[in-house]
């Protein structure tokens, strides 16, 4: 977690109201006891009412307020439109992330716009197979640590393959997910169906971006074709 977001959601716990212990903080966030402290002197030089001391705990005495968020009708619907697709195509972890987007954003709205349904004019209903989702959680840490991964793969004719890739990026096709990879066995580009890949395993062997292997590669040889 980035330092600018580990702030923010510290500032969203302490207006819950409560007292917090430093190590509850470090257990909440995963981060260090250590790290919470130079957070919390971070905060408060910056101005934010947070009282106590190590070893006893931290509260906030003042309320804090936020400054209002300026968005139109439009841009509303568009990003409630975005977190409805994100909930109804992607895994679990990415749609608990888009709900507590959605909560964020609503807090700094205007009172008037926090209300606002706008589930009454759209609706999303996409839904990949609960085989999808076990994999994209594997597939997008593979592709932001840059694992390697081995995969055993069922071709159009249900034949089984085994191989070893680099997940380069993922595509959502209304109804499929893919995943473009460069694939070590056939040394070259490959995308590969989420729904056809029957296990994955990720390696402790990592991968760098090379000349000729990048989804930018990728992309330069479709444009190519």
């Amino acid at each position: 977690m980035r330092r600018t977001d580990r702030l923010f959601e510290l500032i969203q716990l302490f207006r819950g109201g409560r007292l917090w212990r430093g190590q509850e903080l470090a257990d909440r966030l995963e981060v260090s006891l250590r790290t919470i402290y130079r957070d919390i002197d971070s905060l408060v030089a910056s101005g934010i009412a947070i009282e106590g001391e190590r070893g006893v705990g931290y509260l906030l005495r003042e309320p804090i307020f936020l400054p209002p968020l300026t968005l139109t009708p439009l841009e509303l619907e568009a990003f409630h439109l975005g977190m409805a697709l994100v909930r109804a195509s992607a895994d679990a972890a990415l749609g608990e992330a888009s709900d507590a987007l959605a909560l964020k954003i609503n807090e700094v709205l205007p009172t008037d716009r926090q209300q606002a349904n706008f589930r009454k004019s759209m609706s999303v209903y996409i839904k990949p197979t609960q085989h999808d989702y076990a994999v994209l959680i594997q597939l997008r840490e593979a592709i932001n640590t840059r694992r390697k991964a081995l995969i055993f793969y069922d071709s159009l004719k249900r034949v089984r393959s085994e191989r070893i890739i680099w997940p380069l990026h993922l595509e959502f096709w209304g109804s499929v997910w893919t995943l473009t990879a460069w694939c070590e066995h056939r040394t070259d580009f490959r995308t590969f169906r989420a729904d056809r890949v029957g296990s994955i395993t990720l390696l402790k062997d990592t991968f760098k971006p090379e000349p000729g292997k990048t989804y930018q590669d990728f992309l330069q040889a479709m444009e190519s074709k």
